[in-house]
């Protein structure tokens, strides 16, 4: 059994299911890049206090860059059998310093060394997602731009409802992508790098103390902050309730999108064509092609949900100040910001092989219905009351769909009959058609 930070106290070992039960070791190994960090960060500390000499600190963090540059190259190895990669990285640091890292837990808990590992983790991690968020956004313009004239059906309740600019379809998206990156810095900003909470009393460590920049360890400008509240410094979740929140909505953004290619690559649309690498097929029927990325990506927005609602529910009876439920924190946060990495990658490569079926899109613009609410502008614009030319054009659908009888075809005096008087076919006839009805929205900052 590895050693561990604690023990002093317990005249016996624990029992071996227990210390299985509440290992982290095959999770925490992720953070710890951002322990090392820490310590890094923390022999300063110990070093401007007095607690370690000159010489000590030196050897000290030259054992600590020595581990950190492992986990950088990839050749770090956490040992399984640890409770957790702080105990791991301190067994570790003790065969390459001796009795000396004895001294680095000086006015340090696991309890802040593990909040502190986990928000930095979490910066760095959001400063890396906005990059993904902006390559998925950078791809739906280049395919918006690559398809700027393309028109098609626009839809609510999943109906016919009016011609929109594929374009704007895709500049939907793009703002949903805005606001997920606003919110990605948001959480970022909102997470305080804190040292000095002790195990929540503080230490004898004067604040100044505390003052140290991270800028050239990390990718992303962080420093240590001021303690304004050790109690809550060791017990504070909410960066990561926050953070999950943020990514469930990025995720539910991509399941809409996905959603949407799924319904449009049916043959009952077939708008668009989803590249080959990125479906499946069938184990019994050879001709199926099966858009299952997109399908998964739909299905992980539900995990991401269930990583949020698990931490609130956690943490909603936890008194404070740190309490070993906690710990449990961790699979939802990795889990939850590893999923939608993959499902950002993911589409922006599915994005960037599109292609439409302008034919087939172009069929679906027939459908008169979709310029019902021009015609009512058109019967507007002769100073026909609004809602008396929403019945009078609701009317004449009923009329084309009753007697199979196109509105275009339909002879002019039939016309002035069911609306008014004032009306001509030419201007009815010119109303039903996709790039005038696009065009006439002047409302629309393009």
């Amino acid at each position: 059994m590895a050693k561990k930070l604690w023990g002093g106290r317990f005249s016996k070992g624990i029992d071996p299911l227990a210390d299985l039960f509440t290992r982290s070791i095959q999770y925490d190994h992720k953070l710890a890049e951002y322990d090392l960090i820490g310590s890094v960060a923390h022999v300063a500390v110990l070093k401007k206090a007095g607690y370690l000499t000159a010489g000590e600190a030196a050897k000290l963090q030259k054992a600590l860059k020595s581990v950190y540059n492992t986990v950088k190259n990839g050749t770090f190895k956490f040992d399984p059998e640890s409770e957790d990669i702080h105990t791991d990285i301190q067994n570790k640091l003790t065969k390459k310093a001796g009795s000396l890292v004895l001294k680095l837990h000086t006015a340090r808990s696991r309890n802040d060394q593990v909040a502190f590992a986990a928000k930095l983790y979490s910066k760095d991690m959001l400063w890396e997602l906005q990059e993904d968020v902006a390559g998925l956004a950078s791809a739906l313009r280049d395919l918006a731009d690559k398809n700027k004239d393309v028109i098609m059906p626009g839809f609510t309740h999943m109906q016919h409802a009016q011609p929109i600019y594929l374009k704007d379809y895709l500049g939907a998206y793009v703002e949903m992508l805005k606001r997920d990156s606003d919110r990605l810095v948001g959480a970022s900003t909102n997470i305080k790098l804190t040292m000095g909470a002790g195990a929540l009393a503080g230490t004898p460590i004067d604040v100044s103390a505390y003052s140290v920049d991270l800028k050239e360890l990390l990718k992303c400008a962080s420093h240590i902050e001021k303690t304004v509240n050790s109690l809550d410094s060791v017990s504070d979740r909410d960066f990561v309730i926050e953070i999950i929140s943020a990514l469930s909505i990025a995720a539910m953004h991509l399941s809409r999108l996905a959603e949407d290619l799924i319904i449009w690559a049916t043959k009952e649309f077939d708008f668009v064509e989803i590249d080959e690498s990125f479906c499946t097929g069938s184990s019994l029927m050879p001709q199926k092609k099966n858009a299952d990325v997109l399908e998964m990506i739909r299905g992980y927005a539900g995990r991401l949900y269930g990583n949020l609602v698990s931490v609130l529910t956690m943490m909603k009876g936890l008194p404070l100040t740190y309490n070993r439920d906690m710990q449990l924190d961790k699979e939802p946060l990795f889990n939850s910001f590893e999923t939608l990495w993959v499902e950002l990658e993911l589409m922006k490569r599915i994005i960037g092989t599109l292609r439409f079926n302008k034919e087939k899109i172009a069929r679906h613009l027939e459908d008169e219905s979709l310029y019902a609410t021009d015609l009512v502008y058109y019967l507007v614009d002769l100073d026909i009351p609004f809602k008396t030319a929403h019945t009078l054009i609701g009317e004449l659908i009923t009329y084309s769909i009753d007697n199979t009888l196109e509105i275009k075809d339909m002879p002019e005096g039939l016309l002035k009959k069911k609306l008014s008087p004032k009306v001509t076919k030419k201007e009815i006839v010119k109303r039903l058609d996709p790039v005038f009805s696009v065009k006439s929205k002047r409302s629309i900052k393009r």
